[in-house]
This record gives structure tokens, sequence and C-alpha cells, in this order.
């Protein structure tokens, strides 16, 4: 071998080796956790089905590797194989029971941890596991707003190494703090629906119509009277005829269900998903065999995007892969075949014209 003949390096580094075991706690799913601010958003059907399509749509996608190289007038993408992470990147589970609850947690908190539990021989991370954000905690930033990656870390109360944690820190604030005052306005509506559900009879009131006007306290007893044998499944009601049951001009039901169709519209907006995807009533649009094709590149251009490349961003860090290696979801595949798919599925009676 020459003097000035430079050895060529491996494409991937040599079998991992076991990271530095951190908190006895990681891996205890026992011990794991979720918030009640998350347990209360997610219990909003609108802002569950934005989760259920984001979550979806990560766990579809494939990951691809690529290096860059200069043609004298712009960089050019060279693919290389995939390390395995990229394909699994929790052995024990599948990429998308991880990409989908990591993704969560920085859509809902703003910030996802995964914790490396080995490393190649270089010591760039050869596999990873996730923490539920509800168990980690951050001593040097309380959050909503993260101003850089956390360098004090617990987990469940035990410090652990910062250094064994590979931190994805969105520029967009979660849902939970942006979103924190629409969505308890969307459980207090649910709460009423509920107990407008619950109601024995119309909602209506009795008036007095006829002699001696009643006093208080009478009246109060009478209108427990009529409610307790309503609640007790009487179908037929007796009154006299100096009382009278009047049902309410404006049924309460039908306010409260146009008052969840708007906050439905303005979950569709803090959420960032169409609203014509959550079926939110928008005037003038719907979800058609016209543009049903372009809804998942709705979801990824509008929805789901900025998320996706935080992601890529950070899985392509020098803390993760050599200089000159990146990562990206392969979206466009995905979208192609999803309309290809779509075009297979689509109802006969669209295609077809009918002669008389």
């Amino acid at each position: 071998m020459g003097i000035f003949t430079r050895k060529n390096e491996a494409a991937f580094a040599s079998a991992p080796i076991k990271a530095a075991a951190g908190s006895s706690l990681i891996g205890q799913f026992l011990n794991y956790s979720v918030t009640t601010d998350e347990l209360r958003a997610l219990s909003v059907p609108t802002v569950a089905r934005s989760r259920e399509m984001f979550v979806s749509m990560i766990g579809a996608l494939e990951l691809k590797h690529y290096t860059k190289q200069w043609t004298g007038e712009r960089y050019e993408k060279i693919f290389l194989p995939t390390e395995p992470w990229m394909d699994r990147p929790d052995p024990k589970v599948t990429r998308a029971f991880l990409m989908g609850n990591l993704l969560t947690d920085i859509w809902l908190h703003g910030i996802g941890t995964l914790y490396i539990t080995s490393r190649y021989s270089t010591g760039l991370p050869a596999s990873f596991t996730w923490l539920p954000k509800a168990n980690v905690t951050f001593n040097d930033q309380a959050g909503p707003q993260y101003f850089g990656v956390p360098r004090q870390v617990s987990f469940n109360g035990q410090s652990i190494n910062p250094d064994d944690c590979l931190f994805f820190v969105s520029p967009i604030e979660g849902i939970l703090y942006t979103g924190a005052r629409t969505i308890n306005t969307s459980l207090y509506l649910d709460a009423y629906q509920d107990k407008l559900a619950r109601l024995e009879s119309v909602p209506g009131y009795l008036q007095q119509v006829e002699g001696e006007d009643l006093s208080g306290e009478d009246l109060g007893e009478l209108a427990a009277s009529w409610a307790s044998m309503r609640k007790d499944g009487n179908a037929i009601g007796a009154l006299s005829r100096q009382i009278q049951f009047k049902e309410y001009a404006t049924s309460p039901a039908q306010t409260v269900g146009d008052q969840r169709k708007y906050q439905a519209l303005e979950l569709s907006r803090i959420c960032s998903v169409p609203a014509y995807l959550v079926a939110a009533p928008v005037e003038g649009a719907s979800m058609t065999y016209s543009n049903a094709s372009s809804a998942l590149r709705d979801l990824y251009l509008l929805g789901v995007r900025p998320l996706l490349d935080l992601i890529e961003q950070t899985f392509s860090g020098p803390d993760v892969l050599p200089r000159n290696r990146f990562v990206e979801f392969d979206v466009e595949t995905f979208l192609a075949e999803s309309q290809i798919s779509e075009s297979v599925n689509t109802p006969i009676e669209e295609s077809v014209t009918v002669n008389d």
C-alpha cells in the first residue's frame, strides 16, 4: 500500500455494543404513565382523529438514507443502504409504534425523547427506545417553550445522562398549551351534551296559567315532582288546568350542537389539520371522490410536515450519523402509492357512462 493511499472507510460501523445502563426505571412499563392533560385532549373526537391521521401517516413512511455530492452546480443525493435502526429503531417494537408515539409527544408537548439503548463501536446510536413525555422532566427548562436541547434530564425522578438521549425539540409549542382553552371549551360542551342526553323529557318549564299564584316553594316542589315522575320512566304525565308544560322555543340540544360544530372547526386549526379531513363543517367544502386524491397531500403539506422535518433533521444530526449522512421519509412514494390504490378502488359507477 502506498504511503499516500488512504484506506477506504467502512460504510457501516461494527457490531453494536451496549450503552450505559442509565436509569434503572427505563423499560419498567409499570412506571410509565400519561398526563391528565393528554387524556383530556384525546377524549375530544377531533383531537383524537387528528392524532390517528398523523400516526397512520408516519407509521407507513419508510426512512431513506443518503449522502450529498456536489456536481459543480448543485448538490445531488446519492442514496445508500439503510442502517438497521432506520428500519426498526427499537428492535422490541414496530417502527410505527415508536414513530407514532414520538410524533404524538412532539405534537402534544412540543418535545419528544428517545433513549439510546445500544451504540456502535464508533459511539453512534444503534437502537433506541421511546420515553413518554409524562415521565421525562427537564430540570433546566420548564416549558412549554423550549429554548434548546435539555442538559438536565430526569426520568421518573432519576437523573439520566442527556448524552444518552436524543431530543426532538419542536419550533412549535405543543397543542396542549396553544390549544388549552379550545380543548377545555370542547370538553365543557361535551359534558353539557351528556347532560342533555340524560334528560327524562323534552326540555321545558311548568307555568301556572290559572288560580292564585303559587309560592316559590310550591312551584319548586311541583317541578321536582314532575322531574321525578319522568325520571322513573313514566311516559304519561298529569297536570291540572291551572298548570301547563311548555317546551323551550329553542332546543338546547340544537344550540349546543351548533356550538360543537364550530368547536370542531377551531380544533382543526389548533391541530393543523384541514377541516374537511376531520369532518369539521366548512361552507362549500366537503370530501368527494374528486378531491380525495389530494387529501393525504393536504394532510402532509398543511399538517404533519413540520413535525416530519423535525424528526428527519434530528436523526440526521452528527450525534446520530457520520458527517454528510442524512435520512428522510419516503413521502413521495407513499403518496404515489396511495393515489394508485385509490384509483383502483374507485367505485364502478364513477367511471361508467350509462346510455339510455
